[in-house]
């Protein structure tokens, strides 16, 4: 099946690069795109919630945010795209088959920046995150608070979290977290160990909740 972007590039080697995983290539990868695509994403998610809720708070619309620049949104949004088929990488388990994707589309966004501008890009996000943000009346709790407040319901305990030393590239760091519930683990990743947390309690609840 062909890449679901409704975007032509200017330059088609963007999006090849964009789609090339580090393990494939070490020079030429998508990880500098990855780090300009997930600014790009954050900015447009931004200013669209900004549009869409006028009257929220910022703690509503952080809580708001950070729900749709998850992995697992990012990764489901990837699959609607058709994404994966399309990415050039390694031999991969299930457990980071679902970050290479969502880095990806990242990476994907980058490129279309790039390309043709933060019009371009904003058109795109707002094309595709405009339903998933309008799915939601109420602003989703945070994954830690929601896993927090499943495990003192049905255990009777808190969440464990664990940190691991940082990996990627110095411009693009990544945080490595793991959480425990039950006797049942979930590992997440991200830009910071508070990232990286929410990441693995979503990660938890999606596994196992």
């Amino acid at each position: 099946m062909p890449l679901s972007l409704n975007y032509e590039f200017s330059d088609p080697k963007l999006l090849d690069l964009a789609l090339t995983q580090s393990g494939v290539d070490n020079e030429n990868n998508n990880e500098r795109l990855e780090f300009l695509g997930d600014r790009v994403i954050g900015l447009g998610v931004a200013e669209l919630l900004y549009d869409m809720f006028p009257s929220e708070a910022e703690g509503a619309l952080a809580q708001r945010h950070a729900a749709l620049v998850s992995t697992v949104t990012l990764n489901k949004i990837a699959s609607n795209l058709n994404l994966f088929p399309h990415i050039k990488h390694t031999h991969l388990t299930a457990g980071n088959k679902q970050n290479v994707t969502a880095d990806a589309f990242e990476a994907v966004m980058g490129a279309i920046y790039l390309d043709g501008g933060f019009n371009a890009a904003r058109d795109i996000i707002r094309n595709i995150f405009s339903p998933l943000a309008e799915s939601n009346e109420l602003p989703p709790k945070d994954p830690k608070t929601t896993l927090q407040e499943f495990c003192q319901k049905n255990f009777g305990t808190l969440p464990e979290y664990a940190f691991s030393d940082e990996s990627g590239p110095s411009h693009n760091p990544a945080f490595n977290a793991e959480v425990t519930a039950s006797g049942k683990t979930a590992a997440g990743r991200g830009a910071s160990k508070k990232l990286a947390s929410l990441d693995a309690a979503e990660t938890w609840l999606r596994l196992y909740s």
